[in-house]
């Protein structure tokens, strides 16, 4: 029976340093603690369950990879941000969503008034070319040669 409990110990800790060395080398080396890490390799691999159990304390990192690359990114999904601005009362609301209205209204009309705008470009220059068309295909009265 005590045999059969060393055994087993056994396997649980060389499982447990399979998993830290593989850990190790799978690990982004960006964030790794403490050590290179080469130099956590070296110890989970010579050391065994004692370097398996130091990697798990010291230099395995720690929490989900960030996916932003700046350091300012919490892991807060954006409306769990601690310190975000979150109205108390319905007025607060409604006032915000009035003045969104209002933005978008003026930015509608703005755009209409634009589109007016180059319209009426375009067809002046659609006249000028017609009158500049027509200019060309009737004889100039100023230019015509004299009799005689």
């Amino acid at each position: 029976m005590l045999i059969r409990g060393g055994v087993g110990l056994g396997v649980i800790l060389t499982a447990v340093w399979i998993y830290c060395l593989l850990d190790v080398i799978m690990a982004d080396e960006h964030r790794i603690r403490n050590l290179s890490k080469a130099t956590w390799v070296v110890i989970v691999l010579f050391t065994f369950e004692v370097g398996a159990v130091a990697w798990l304390v010291a230099g395995r990192p720690q929490g989900p990879a960030r996916s932003l690359p700046y350091k300012g990114n919490a892991g807060y999904p954006e409306y769990d941000r601690p310190g975000r601005f979150v109205a108390t009362n319905p007025d607060d609301d409604a006032e915000f969503l009035r003045k969104v209205r209002e933005r978008a209204e003026a930015q509608r009309q703005e755009a209409k008034r634009q589109r007016a705008e180059r319209e009426a470009a375009e067809e002046r220059a659609l006249e000028q070319e017609r009158k500049r068309r027509l200019g060309h295909e009737r004889p100039d009265e100023t230019t015509d040669p004299q009799p005689g």
